[in-house]
C-alpha cells in the first residue's frame, strides 16, 4: 500500500538527483557513484549544517551510519552540497534584497538498513525559495559493502523488458491505495470518478516501465538479513498531486527474483 510522508526535518535511498518538480532529478544525478568503487576513498566527517541569515535558512542533518561508509557518505554529501547549491543560487538571484519570507532548505538524511550486506540511507525534506510552496526533496541511496558498489535500479535490472511486471505490480497498488483514499474520505460518486480518472493518468504516467521512474527505492527486510521487498518511492507529483506527498509501493521478492540481475540474487529471499 502507499503511504504519505510529510516533509519535516526528520527523514529516508538509489543515487539520483533532486527534484524540483517529479522530472529535475536528473540535474544531481551522480552517475560516478552507480559504479563498483575501484579506487579507496578517504573517511569522510558528516557534520550537521545549520545556518540561520535573515535571508535563509538551512538545516542538514546526516546519520552517523553513512560516515562508516565513505562511498556511502560522499553521495549522501554529494547530494545534500548539490540542493544547497541550488538554494543558495536563488538566494543570489536576490541581488542582496530581504525576500518576503526567508529561503529555507530542510533536509534530514536517516539510516533505514545497516546489515554486513545491506545499507540504506533516506533522504527527505524541502526546499523555500518562494512561490506557493516549497520543492520536496526525496532521495534514497543503497550501498552494498561487500561488494563496494552502490546500488541503481539500471544495475539491479539490466533488462529494459523486465520493468513490465514490476510497473504493472506498483500501479495496481497506487491504483488501489487511491480508491481507498477516496473512499475514506467520502468523495461523491461523480466527483470520485473524475479523481479516479485524474489519477490514473498521473499513476500510468509515472510508473511507465522505465527505470528512471523507479530510481528511488529502499529494501524491506528479512529477519536473517536478506531482502524481502523493495519499497519504490515516489516523489509528490510523480504519481499524484503535490498535496498527495510522496507515495510508495512495496514488490517482493518473489517477483523480483525472475527479473533482478543474477549477480544480486542471494540478497534476497523470498517467503
Amino acid at each position: 500500500m502507499s503511504r504519505v510522508v510529510p516533509f519535516a526535518l526528520p527523514l529516508v535511498l538509489v543515487l539520483v538527483g533532486c527534484e524540483r518538480t517529479a522530472d529535475t532529478a536528473a540535474a544531481t544525478a551522480n552517475p560516478a557513484a552507480t559504479q563498483a568503487i575501484t579506487a579507496p576513498i578517504a573517511p569522510l566527517v558528516l557534520q550537521d549544517v545549520i545556518e540561520t541569515t535573515p535571508s535563509y535558512i538551512v538545516g542538514i542533518s546526516y546519520p552517523q551510519v553513512a560516515s562508516k561508509y565513505p562511498p556511502l557518505a560522499q553521495a549522501v554529501q554529494t547530494y545534500a552540497e548539490s540542493t544547497r547549491a541550488q538554494l543558495m543560487q536563488a538566494v543570489t538571484g536576490l541581488k542582496g534584497q530581504k525576500p518576503e519570507m526567508p529561503y529555507d532548505l530542510s533536509l534530514s538524511f536517516t539510516q533505514v538498513v545497516e546489515t554486513p550486506r545491506v545499507v540504506a540511507v533516506a533522504a527527505e525534506g524541502s526546499s523555500f525559495t518562494g512561490g506557493e510552496h516549497g520543492t520536496p526533496l526525496v532521495e534514497r541511496f543503497v550501498w552494498l559493502p561487500q561488494m563496494q558498489q552502490m546500488l541503481a535500479a539500471e544495475q539491479l535490472i539490466p533488462d529494459a523488458a523486465n520493468w513490465g511486471p514490476i510497473s504493472a505490480l506498483v500501479r495496481e497498488q497506487l491504483m488501489t491505495a487511491l480508491s481507498q483514499q477516496l473512499d475514506d474520505e467520502g468523495v461523491e460518486v461523480d466527483k470520485r470518478a473524475q479523481l479516479l480518472r485524474s489519477g490514473s493518468a498521473r499513476i500510468d504516467a509515472g510508473t511507465t516501465p522505465e527505470p528512471k521512474h523507479f530510481s528511488k527505492f529502499e529494501p524491506v527486510m528479512n529477519a536473517d538479513g536478506s531482502i524481502r521487498a523493495l519499497r519504490f518511492v515516489f516523489p509528490p507529483e510523480q504519481v499524484g498531486t503535490y498535496d498527495d506527498g510522496t507515495r510508495s509501493a512495496d514488490v517482493p521478492a518473489k517477483v523480483l527474483l525472475p527479473l533482478i540481475a543474477p549477480v544480486y540474487r542471494p540478497l534476497f529471499r523470498a517467503g
